[in-house]
């Protein structure tokens, strides 16, 4: 499940309109009705915003949006792939 999926269903399930969501982010309704479908990235400042607003733990969704900014970068390419790899046995190492 992406970032944006997850806070859909989240807001969604706590009854929350996207216009509440923009006034506590304190952007327009637009920004977070394309947040949520993908089609624009958060901040980091913008995912504990978030959080907060959905009285969530902020970790977990750190956790999500960071999985989807990784997944953009390395975009499916067998390169992409190969360097995850690195990264996860130079982070190992540490």
């Amino acid at each position: 499940m992406t970032f944006g999926e997850t806070i859909r269903k989240q807001r969604e399930s706590k009854h929350l309109l996207l216009r509440q969501a923009a006034a506590f982010l304190e952007v327009d309704t637009a920004f977070v009705s394309k947040l949520e479908r993908g089609e624009r990235n958060a901040s980091r400042e913008q995912v504990i915003k978030l959080a907060e607003f959905l009285d969530t733990p902020a970790e977990p969704l750190i956790t999500i949006w960071l999985a989807d900014k990784i997944s953009e970068t390395i975009n499916n390419s067998k390169e992409g792939e190969e360097a995850l790899k690195l990264v996860l046995k130079n982070y190992k190492k540490k």
